[in-house]
């Protein structure tokens, strides 16, 4: 966790660095870094420790700004700007998607890596919440570099708050309760009005720093409260939620996110430019429909034609024999997984496998509860050290597991995509359960509803193409080379056995099957003596 590591500055009684102690350590590292990415930054911060030092996309004064010479963004930014090729990430991809075209520099071409995540991104990018703290703080900012009177937004904030400690953490399909949208409005106009207040009182724009940052955060205020005033439901999805981080970052607060984000993307990225995507998991179930209907560019019409574009799909292959490199087993006689994070079928089985892999475990679990709980089962059970997920860094836990061939690594999602250890380290990959998404994810279950409101499958086309990408990616983390072998576990009956099962594992690379559990033991129990 960023939030508790210590650092060379000093820490707290309990070992756990304090905000002032991390706040310092920024601005001795911003002193040493050439590029500002926080991701260089190790040990990391807390969110709060790094909100202290760093502006949000809206506050930023862009050339106006009197530190632009000292910008990491824009230096970053003029030298893409500069370049032929510029290599950029996924979320930068999102920002551009969502209708923020200068992030980039033109271009006619793009090729996107791993390009399953692609939705995933630009939805984030586009999803905004209105937060207690955010309007306080713009507020602040207001008063302070503005000198302007809040009292009208303050009032609409207390009103909010008593609002929010009544809604539950649901999506809102029909418009929020009244009091709440009044809430809402209300601040949507005293923002309004603030706004207008900022203003400079001469012709001409202001140089005053100070009041554009106070400027572009009441902005940000009054532009997502405009959006969830308004509670399209035809085009983004509305709930409330509460992050469960700490006290002040878990309070409620409203979200919103587009319905879908297909017609982004086929008007802001492929309208005219040509896409190359890749991924050794587009094809889904043996088809790459489901992921270029995702993508915006299944019939899509280009909007300058209003013809469809033409696009097509090749399915390059793979270096690896994935019949003769591994085993899927399906533990088609175990109990269909409930509510209940585990089952003790499960952890015997979890037990009985391990063992005759002799550790070498990644095992993959639907929840942070279920690897908590299946990971202190084995330790109770067995010889072999277990690391989870959330008890160091990540990376630092994967180096762990790949060093020693007897340790086993669980954990959640981050743990499903990207793992990358080759060799005997990793020889047993366990799936506790088919990854379909929560059924409290409010954006998928809107976006199923929608479908199937329109008469289509909106479980095979949000549900089990998000649970086949999962798997498919999952099981992909068994053979990472030509010399390796191993077995790939499913916990979860219905892969053999429910009418979408077919769909799920043709997405799955193609290892040799069986249902059979004593066929996987003994497997794993030859690869384990021949080490």
């Amino acid at each position: 966790d960023a939030a508790s590591v210590s650092a060379a500055t000093g820490t707290d009684g309990d070992g756990v660095e304090s905000l002032a102690e991390q706040v310092k350590r920024l601005h001795e590292w911003v002193q040493e870094t050439e590029t500002g990415d926080r991701d260089d930054l190790v040990p990391g911060v807390s969110e709060k420790a790094w909100r202290q030092v760093s502006l949000s996309k809206l506050e930023c004064l862009g050339t106006g700004c009197p530190m632009i010479d000292d910008c990491f963004p824009d230096n970053a930014k003029q030298t893409a700007f500069e370049s032929d090729i510029v290599v950029t990430n996924h979320t930068m991809v999102g920002i551009f998607s969502t209708g923020s075209p200068n992030v980039l520099p033109e271009f006619s071409s793009i090729i996107v890596d791993e390009a399953h995540e692609l939705v995933d991104r630009v939805t984030s990018a586009a999803t905004s919440e209105l937060t207690i703290g955010a309007i306080d703080h713009a507020a602040r900012l207001a008063r302070r570099n503005g000198g302007v009177s809040t009292g009208s937004l303050d009032h609409a904030v207390e009103n909010y708050g008593l609002a929010l400690a009544e809604l539950p953490e649901q999506s809102f399909p029909q418009g929020l309760p009244a009091e709440a949208q009044y809430a809402v409005e209300a601040i949507r106009d005293a923002s309004r009005e603030i706004l207008t207040q900022l203003k400079p009182k001469k012709d001409g724009e202001s140089t005053d720093t100070g009041l554009k940052v106070a400027q572009a955060a009441m902005l940000q205020i009054f532009e997502i409260c405009e959006r969830i005033a308004a509670n399209d439901a035809s085009r983004d999805v509305l709930w409330c939620s509460r992050p469960r981080f700490n006290s002040e970052e878990g309070m409620q607060r409203l979200n919103i996110a587009p319905l879908s984000v297909n017609g982004l993307l086929s008007t802001n990225l492929w309208g005219t430019h040509t896409g190359v995507l890749t991924s050794a998991t587009l094809s889904l179930g043996n088809s790459f429909d489901p992921v270029a209907r995702s993508i915006g560019i299944d019939h899509s019409l280009n909007p300058e034609t209003g013809v469809a574009r033409a696009w097509s799909a090749t399915d390059a292959g793979s270096p690896f024999d994935y019949p003769k490199q591994g085993i899927l087993y399906i533990a088609k006689d175990l109990p269909t997984p409930g509510q209940s994070p585990t089952t003790e079928s499960q952890l015997d089985t979890i037990a009985e496998l391990i063992t005759a892999a002799g550790g070498r475990t990644l095992g993959l679990f639907s929840s942070r509860r279920a690897a908590e709980l299946a990971a202190e089962a084995m330790r109770e059970r067995l010889d072999v050290p277990i690391l989870v997920q959330g008890e160091d860094q990540l990376p630092t836990l994967v180096a762990q597991f790949s060093e020693d061939e007897e340790t086993c690594l669980f954990g959640t999602l981050s743990l499903w995509q990207g793992v990358d250890v080759p060799g005997p380290a990793c020889q047993l990959v366990i799936m506790d359960r088919i990854p379909f998404p929560r059924p409290d994810d409010p954006v998928k279950a809107a976006r199923t509803r929608a479908i199937a409101a329109s008469g289509g499958n909106g479980f095979m086309q949000v549900s089990a193409t998000h649970a086949a990408l999962l798997l498919a990616q999952g099981a992909g983390r068994l053979v990472r080379s030509i010399n390796d072998r191993g077995v790939v576990a499913v916990l979860d009956p219905r892969l053999a056995t429910a009418r979408y099962g077919s769909f799920l594992t043709n997405s799955m690379p193609n290892f040799w099957t069986t249902t059979k559990k004593d066929v996987a033991i003994g497997a794993l129990q030859r690869l384990s003596e021949a080490q």
